[in-house]
Formats: structure tokens, sequence, C-alpha cells
């Protein structure tokens, strides 16, 4: 694991913060939802309806306005805006049976929503499924499939590149069935998004960074590439302070597609996320400062009976400095540590207790 990390405090509508060693300091958005009214889309398309499906991710040809303009006549009709009572974020068509995938910081606490899809103007009904905040994703269902609707070919996010074009499509400030274009700028990033302002407080592994501009009303939309494949889920952009909060840009990240996959197939079969992949080392915590008032590690609050951190006799009131070779200062970078593992993963906590520093094997827990 990467121990660098770069953060800076800033006023934003949803504060995140970004591991991976970047070279800037950037000001991070979560939650591109919009709150206001909204707007209706006039692009049509006759769309067959399709199962949602994984498929590898090939290279664009050489034409590339050709492309740009098949891709989105695949792919806009799969992407709809999502109104909540306060909120307005985007979705993406899952399959033909209603169900449509999006941020949990966009469905928030709420249970029913209106959704207007980019081929017509009617506004149908949904209901929340499940929304699961730990990985930022939600499915809502339609009470009622109309004709025609298109589900979305979902990539096998493993196979994206850096420098892929990508388009990302939702309903930015309102504004349904927009497109902008960019490329992939990077992946496997983590990314920490703050709990304040409606965002989840998830930290979420495996993020894809793209240069497309992502703007509130993005969120829950689709990042696709050039063979009209879904590769992620806009969930975050960034803002600069130097500009007063506004739009960075070119930085915004998307959560990845198969990742995306994963959690939705158990909550349209199940109801709910049933194997989560996210690791837990089973405790509750605290940052805690040292004597220059600086983070200096994590205090264990409380530990989980049979949890991977009981079972390697860990106790509250131990200080976790280190897991594996990641500096541990904040409950937060505790996080980020543990999104990059997996359950059964086997590491060392390094502690404190009385002021003495030790070592502890442990295997990792689940979410």
């Amino acid at each position: 694991m990467d121990s660098s990390r770069t953060r800076t405090p800033f006023r934003a509508l949803r504060p995140v913060a970004l591991l991976a060693g970047l070279a800037c300091s950037l000001a991070l958005v979560a939650g591109c939802s919009d709150s206001g009214s909204s707007s209706s889309s006039s692009a049509k398309k006759d769309g067959s309806t399709t199962q949602a499906a994984e498929a590898a991710v090939p290279m664009a040809s050489g034409d590339l306005q050709s492309d740009y303009l098949k891709v989105i006549k695949e792919v806009l009709p799969s992407v709809v805006q999502i109104q909540a009572s306060s909120d307005l974020g985007s979705g993406v068509v899952y399959d033909d049976q209603g169900h449509i995938v999006t941020n949990a910081h966009v469905v928030g606490n709420e249970k029913t929503f209106k959704v207007t899809t980019a081929n017509s103007e009617d506004v149908l009904t949904a209901k929340l499924v499940f929304s699961y905040p730990e990985q930022d994703l939600a499915v809502v269902k339609l009470d009622k499939v109309p004709d025609g609707l298109k589900a979305a070919t979902f990539a096998d996010s493993s196979k994206v590149e850096v420098g892929q074009i990508v388009l990302a499509m939702g309903s930015p400030l309102g504004l349904s069935s927009s497109v902008t274009q960019g490329i992939v700028s990077a992946t496997g990033r983590t990314v920490s998004e703050g709990s304040s302002g409606g965002g989840t407080g998830a930290t979420i592994a495996n993020m894809v960074q793209t240069s497309a501009a992502i703007n509130p009303g993005n969120s829950g939309g689709a990042l696709v590439n050039l063979n009209g494949q879904v590769i992620g889920i806009p969930t975050l952009a960034a803002t600069d302070p130097d500009l007063g909060g506004s739009a960075a840009p070119g930085i915004g990240f998307a959560i990845p597609s198969s990742m995306v996959k994963t959690v939705a197939d158990q909550i349209v079969k199940d109801g709910k996320v049933t194997d989560s992949g996210r690791a837990a080392l089973g405790i509750t915590g605290r940052t805690v400062v040292d004597d220059s008032y600086q983070a200096a590690g994590v205090a264990v609050v409380e530990v989980k009976d049979g949890g991977a951190a009981d079972k390697a006799g860990i106790q509250p009131g131990d200080i976790i400095t280190k897991l594996g070779d990641t500096g541990i200062t904040t409950i937060t970078s505790l996080s980020e540590a543990l999104a990059g593992d997996k359950p059964g993963q086997r590491t060392t906590v390094t502690y404190t207790r009385n002021g003495a520093s030790k070592k502890a094997d442990v295997t990792l827990g689940e979410q």
C-alpha cells in the first residue's frame, strides 16, 4: 500500500480526501447531486431492451467524431435523471426490468423518486430497492417500465487504461442528457468522501480518475468508453480553493464498472448487499493527537466480539499507528488503508499500549 497522502482542507459541497501520492494538492467535492427542478430531454432513440452485461474494453477506431456520435446515440437513452424532493442526480438503466443504478448520496434518505429518461418527456416514478452508502451506490426500480427502456452495457473496468477517451453523461446542474468528453487520467485511486453536506463518508478504492467535466448533477450517471460501454459511475469532482471553491477543471472520479456490477447484482438479486468485499478490522475508533496537536493515530474505543482485532488481542485503549506498511494517523487514513485490502487477508497492526509499541498479526474480517 502506498503510504503517501495529499490532502488540503477547503470549502466544498461535500468534502473528500484523496490519496495515492498526487504531485499537486487539490480540493475535492463528493456528491454531484444538484438541488433544483429537473429539466426535460428531447433526445430520441428507439432502444431495444437488453440485459446489463460486462464486456472487455477495446480501443477506439480512427474517426473520432463518428465514434462520439455513435456512442451518444447508443448510450444516452440508458442515462436518466433522478429527482428526489430536494436533490437531483443521474442514474444508469441497469436491466430491462426497470432497475437503475445511481449513487447513494443521490437518493439520500428518501424512498421514492421521479425519473426522466432521455428519450421521453414523461415523468416516471421509482422506489428505492437498497442503498449501500459504504460504496456510495444504490439501486432504484421504476414502478412501471416504459416501452423501449434500454439497459446499458458495463465494461470490465480492470481493462481500462490511462489515456482512453471517455464521455461523461448525466444531468449536470439539472441539464439532462448532457455529454462531456475527456480521457482516463488515472486508475486505482482511493478517495475518502466526507459525511457532511450529504456525503456518505465512504472510502472507495480503485476509482477511475477522468478529465471529463464532472459537475453537480452528474453523480450516478455514466462514464463511457468509445465502444459504448460504461466504465464507471461519476461520483466525485474536484474544486479549487483558489477559485473560491468552484470546479477545478479536469479532475473527477468514477466508481469502476466492475465494482458497480458486483454491488448492483447483489441488490437486484437479494434486495441488499450480501458480500461487500470490503475489509474490516472490527473496531470503532477515534483520531488522537500528540502534544503538538498533530494527528497521531487511532484510539480503539470498542472492539467487536469475534472480530479481526478481537482475535488478534487488540483492546480498547490501544492506539493504532500502522496497518501493514502504511502509517495510520487518523480514522480516515485507517479507512483508506483498509480499502486497499480484502477480507481474509493477513496483515500486521502496529499499536501502542500504555506507551509501549506492540505488533499483532491480523486476519481481516468483512464489513
